[in-house]
């Protein structure tokens, strides 16, 4: 692998020395034409893989027809979509945007005129702890991430912080924080950690939500499109949401994001209130509805179901007695292993040593998020590399002497 500094680029990443040109499925190759097995999906984004040909034949021929006319026309394939998301969902109006971070930025304004409307001045929403739902100030300032957040302070006002997966805190917070209109949470964390929200919690912030006539407003950026198994994170519990945040997967690779709504949130906006120059154009609604097809007829949601039993399983055993593993967690295709130590490095070494593309998020925790379309054979192949990976990790690890004394 031979490492290319464009000096030209802005150092906002901290990018690993190689380069893909091409993939198929669940496989990349390099430049060296060195195979590799892709277990982050673009971090939940290629859930069909890379190169899937009826992606690409769509891509194409939409192309050579209409690629942009703007929001000030009707756009047949907009509508087209947003009737089959709402199908999906069970929500009655969609706004489309192109990115995850623009969805949630529709979902945070809605949530304002929602307050606005019932007279509330100042209106602020409920936000969790580790939560992670942007990089804009407005997703940013609703991030519960320091080390993201420094730097670009003064933060933008009106988020309340509570930790994850403790409804008490939340009821506490209502009963005694005045003019909260909304809450924000993943139905599983992923920046976080791969922490999924229990059924239990789920239910009962929707029905403090109704109580209180507050907004819940689900971002199923990561969690959605059939990663855990279901359709929608949330749906396991049997809930519907007021709001709900989509892009990575929608897509397959190709930038489009959505905020669907239902309600008394889905009237909020009117016209001049919020709008998207490249937001729902042709090519990413077709592109979209064209995943969903193909999601649809091959059943991918429930194929995650399995396939993430499988890879649990899998990694369970394998790693059952391995000394620096904490903890092993997620839903469906959306798995981590989280280590007793900072583990940032495994990201490189995964690539050098087992030719597999992996993320580290929280510093300590694995995440896998494999492509939806991955076989049985690919499934086993991740877990035997990253039992051989963690191996070496072992291998690496200070004595137990030596940790206790760094501990002091």
């Amino acid at each position: 692998m031979m490492e290319h500094i464009n000096s030209h680029l802005m150092a906002a990443y901290a990018r690993q020395p190689v380069s893909f040109v091409r993939g198929s499925g669940a496989r990349l190759w390099d430049e060296q034409g060195v195979e590799y097995l892709d277990a982050m999906a673009g971090v939940a984004v290629t859930s069909l893989g890379h190169a899937h040909p009826e992606i690409a034949a769509v891509i194409a021929e939409q192309a050579r027809m209409l690629l942009h006319t703007s929001n000030i026309f009707r756009i047949d394939w907009q509508e087209r979509l947003g009737e089959r998301l709402c199908a999906l969902t069970g929500m009655q109006q969609v706004f489309f945007c192109n990115s995850g971070a623009e969805a949630n930025e529709a979902a945070l304004k809605l949530a304002r005129l929602h307050g606005q409307r019932q007279g509330i001045s100042v209106p602020k929403i409920l936000v969790m702890e580790n939560g992670f739902h942007g990089r804009t100030l407005a997703t940013l300032s609703a991030t519960g991430n320091p080390a993201k957040q420094r730097g670009f302070e003064p933060l933008m006002p009106g988020f309340i912080r509570v930790p994850y997966n403790d409804i008490h805190a939340v009821c506490q917070m209502l009963d005694t924080v005045p003019d909260i209109v909304a809450i924000l949470i993943e139905p599983v964390q992923g920046e976080g950690g791969i922490r999924p929200a229990s059924v239990e919690y789920l239910q009962e912030l929707r029905a403090v939500c109704d109580e209180h006539e507050c907004l819940l407003m689900m971002d199923e950026i990561q969690a959605g499109m059939g990663r855990t198994g279901a359709w929608f994170g949330h749906q396991h519990a049997c809930i519907v949401p007021d709001v709900i945040t989509l892009a990575k997967a929608l897509g397959n690779g190709f930038p489009i994001g959505a905020c669907l709504a239902r309600g008394m949130a889905a009237d909020l906006f009117s016209p001049g209130q919020h709008g998207s120059t490249f937001g729902g154009n042709p090519l990413a609604c077709r592109v979209a509805y064209t995943v969903l097809d193909i999601m649809i007829r091959d059943q991918l949601p429930q194929r995650a179901a399995t396939l993430g039993a499988r890879l649990l399983a899998g990694l369970q055993q394998a790693l059952r007695h391995h000394p620096d593993v904490r903890a092993i967690r997620g839903q469906g295709l959306m798995l981590g292993i989280e280590l007793d130590r900072p583990c940032q490095a495994l990201v490189w070494k995964a690539l050098v040593q087992e030719r597999l593309l992996i993320t580290v998020t929280r510093e300590r925790t694995i995440r896998l998020l494999p492509p939806l379309v991955c076989s049985e054979a690919q499934i086993d192949d991740i877990v035997a590399r990253i039992a051989r990976l963690l191996h070496t990790f072992a291998e690496a690890a200070p004595t137990k002497l030596h940790k206790v004394a760094l501990g002091g």
